[in-house]
């Protein structure tokens, strides 16, 4: 899969504790717009998508991942690679947290599951929207996040959905 961009925040100890966390993330659009979990709470977009489990794969991830979280069924036949990014920043519970983060193109069925959000999930209030692409990048820069704001991955994470979201608006004209 292409490298999409690099974002090291060089704000950690380059000597300390280590943490993982490989994520898959799908692009899913429709009529002009992308399908983006919104926190209620706390007012910003994100790709639906998270973490592997166990020995899944890629694609089973992103499967599990964008009908837990939004409702979704992807349509496996359509899922194709978009690139990957790597975020390093100072960690919540660790020294240096390292993400990986894999983009996949995909379709999904008109027919949706009922949501299965994780506790943080169901406490940040995410809910699908389709959305265009140029308001879901407007929220996440110049919208109030409130308490989030102080969390010190909120940023990295926005700053890598909002480059992702900008190199979709390239890509696809949007």
């Amino acid at each position: 899969m292409k490298e999409l961009f690099v974002l090291d925040k060089r704000n950690y100890n380059p000597d300390g504790s280590v943490g993982r966390r490989p994520s898959v993330r799908g692009i899913i659009l429709r009529d002009g717009k992308i399908a983006m979990m919104y926190s209620r709470k706390y007012n910003y977009y994100k790709l639906p998508g998270g973490g592997i489990e166990g020995e899944e794969t890629l694609e089973e991830t992103l499967i599990r991942e964008v009908r837990e979280e939004s409702g979704l069924i992807v349509k496996p036949k359509t899922i194709k690679e978009f690139g990957y990014v790597k975020r390093i920043e100072k960690g919540l519970f660790e020294d240096i947290f390292i993400q990986e983060n894999f983009y996949y193109t995909c379709d999904a069925e008109e027919l949706m599951a009922e949501q299965e959000l994780d506790k943080y999930e169901a406490e940040e209030e995410f809910v699908l929207q389709f959305v265009p692409i140029s308001y879901a990048i407007e929220v996440n820069n110049f919208g109030e996040h409130f308490e989030k704001d102080e969390i010190v991955t909120f940023k990295g994470m926005l700053d890598r959905e909002n480059k992702v979201l900008k190199l979709l608006q390239e890509e696809f004209n949007l």
